[in-house]
């Protein structure tokens, strides 16, 4: 990976730990992976065969395809006739949507979907195969119009879907369970947030270092972080610091 490639690289993790949502996500993705020619992303797991077009839709932890392709494809019943989320199932590094083509050009249904994904604007793409800790089969599939990715870029795309998928899976646990600091606590981080040390906020508040320290501590349970810069990130993304 060269320096440069690498510096994006690393700009854009920084820049995914101070996101809010899905939709942070994917807007930060997007313009990553522009000069790739991506213009959509999906991700998320598979859900079991057969089932019904909601249940699958709740696999989807960001959504960033054309509306009306998304109607279409749900409505349908695409996803299991789809050839890129059935040569998922077998797969363990990223494959680009070309080359796994002529494996269904026997097959009418894989093919319609094809065809059909084309007219959306969706013509060429890669999918990164992932794995949740549980076990859960997942994806991450990138699209557009006319999508160029050299071997060397489909690594760093590997690498991006990676983190972006750890973070959606984050956001996903977070945005399920409400997390309350007390207004000493919010304090502490809040100066935190601002660069103070543990002595000046105990300066600032009439506390001591130790008594920071506790509210750090007690603030990094909830939050189930492990340092005061991770607390602070999450605490922003979260609204609960300014």
């Amino acid at each position: 990976m060269s320096r440069k490639r690498l510096d994006l690289t690393l700009a854009f993790l920084r820049s995914l730990d101070r996101t809010a949502s899905a939709q942070d996500v994917s807007e930060l993705l997007l313009r990553l992976l522009g000069r790739f020619g991506i213009e959509h992303a999906l991700a998320g797991t598979l859900p079991v065969i057969g089932a019904p077009p909601r249940q699958q839709y709740e696999h989807a932890l960001l959504d960033a395809m054309p509306p009306d392709w998304k109607a279409r494809y749900l409505s349908r019943g695409y996803l299991f006739r789809d050839a890129t989320v059935r040569h998922l199932a077998g797969a363990n590094a990223p494959f680009a949507w070309s080359e796994i083509a002529g494996q269904y050009r026997e097959d009418p249904a894989a093919l319609r979907v094809m065809h059909e994904a084309g007219e959306h604007g969706l013509r060429h793409g890669v999918t990164v195969p992932l794995l949740t800790l549980d076990g859960q089969l997942a994806g991450f599939s990138f699209s557009g119009a006319r999508v160029e990715v050299s071997p060397e870029d489909l690594g760093t795309l590997q690498l991006v879907a990676t983190y972006a998928f750890a973070q959606l899976v984050l956001l996903r646990s977070e945005a399920g369970a409400e997390i309350r600091l007390s207004p000493r606590e919010r304090e502490v981080l809040q100066w935190v947030a601002e660069g103070k040390t543990s002595w000046e906020i105990g300066e600032i508040l009439a506390i001591s270092s130790k008594g920071v320290e506790h509210h750090l501590r007690t603030t990094r349970t909830k939050l189930g972080t492990l340092n005061s810069a991770q607390s602070v990130a999450v605490a922003l993304r979260r609204g609960l610091i300014s």
